[in-house]
């Protein structure tokens, strides 16, 4: 029961330094009408994540969980979180929702929009942001729930819209007339999620990666093929091409934009974590670099009054690609949990110095 004041632990993540974190205790007001009180269950932590605090900034990540304190954010993760205590009507206590959670025990919200699908954060400093972050889903109507897959929905779901909407925003410009896609760091959850989608494009499929991740972007099976950084130039250059950008790496940037030259017909930037500079102008020859948010591409939908049918086919496509991923025979990752902040603490402490296992899916569970 929630009596006088809300005692909620939070991770707090240093701005200037990714892998700076402390946690921190904070006693608030008990919660008033309209509002809920959840407890923050599991989450995953992926260079994603990372993502979202390189760009805290430029982007307004950190604005989604202000701290009160400027050298400091919350890193926002995807996650499940129970309702602990609610004084909205139709939000029950014990729910189970997905969504965009700070690191914290806990989160109260001031649910808005309430359907039986789910409710939306209507705190009046998220209501500038995008609105697909706060968006919170109730598992028990969700179709693309499942208990035993709970995982790998915090894994990949919010990674997967942005590979699925990615591909979704090429296909709307017919590939802008190229016959092959070229995909940095090929490792990664979104970029091996977009060659997914991208199977049936007609597109030849060139992975690249390290040498340390090579072997394991081979075995997804995923790219026509894999190089290594080194051997960029070695891809032939005279096909037309696009690429996708998933590292964020300027001087791998330059270096495609010289080798590719008036092949490169598109330079999509999905995101970095090697590099906190927003697109910095480099005066490279061919096409500007241009970044694609997720969030444009679903905002056409909202404004048709085509979301229902396009979540439809997302749902679909979400569904074959979990059940690759989750293949018995041949899984593509291994789920590891860990429990609590210093966990969480530590991965991100490793997800920020690069020190990523590919193979791996890191999940923190909160007691």
């Amino acid at each position: 029961m929630i009596s006088d004041t809300l005692e909620i632990t939070r991770l707090l993540t240093r701005k200037t330094d990714l892998g700076d974190t402390r946690v921190e205790v904070s006693r608030e007001s008990p919660l008033a009408d309209g509002e809920a009180l959840l407890k923050l269950s599991r989450f995953s932590v992926t260079t994603n994540n990372i993502t979202y605090a390189a760009f805290g900034e430029s982007m307004g990540y950190w604005n989604f969980f202000p701290t009160g304190q400027a050298d400091w954010g919350h890193m926002p993760v995807w996650g499940f979180a129970d309702v602990l205590a609610s004084r909205t009507p139709s939000i029950e206590t014990g729910e189970r929702f997905f969504g965009y959670f700070p690191i914290a025990s806990h989160l109260r919200v001031q649910p808005i929009r309430i359907t039986p699908r789910g409710f939306t954060d209507g705190a009046t400093h998220r209501q500038s942001l995008p609105g697909v972050y706060n968006q919170y889903p109730r598992c028990s109507s969700d179709p693309a729930y499942s208990r035993k897959l709970e995982d790998f929905q915090a894994l990949y779901r919010p990674l997967f819209i942005t590979s699925y909407t990615l591909v979704d925003f090429l296909r709307d410009n017919d590939w802008f007339g190229a016959k092959r896609a070229v995909i940095s760091s090929a490792s990664s959850k979104t970029a091996y999620g977009a060659a997914f989608c991208l199977k049936d494009s007609g597109l030849g499929l060139t992975g690249l990666t390290s040498a340390r991740n090579s072997a394991f972007v081979e075995r997804l099976g995923c790219y026509q093929s894999t190089v290594e950084y080194k051997a960029l130039e070695g891809i032939v250059s005279d096909v037309p091409t696009i690429y996708l950008d998933f590292s964020g790496d300027e001087a791998l940037r330059a270096r495609i934009h010289r080798h590719f030259a008036s092949a490169l017909v598109h330079n999509c930037f999905a995101g970095s974590t090697q590099n906190p500079h927003f697109l910095r102008q480099l005066d490279l020859p061919g096409p500007t670099p241009k970044f694609f948010f997720a969030a444009q591409q679903l905002d056409k939908y909202t404004a048709a009054g085509q979301m229902k049918t396009f979540l439809n086919r997302f749902d679909e496509a979400q569904k074959a690609f979990f059940q690759r991923v989750n293949k018995e025979a041949s899984p593509w990752i291994v789920v590891v949990e860990r429990e609590g902040f210093v966990a969480a603490s530590d991965v991100i402490a490793n997800l920020s110095s690069g020190l990523s296992n590919p193979e791996e899916g890191n999940i923190i569970y909160l007691t």
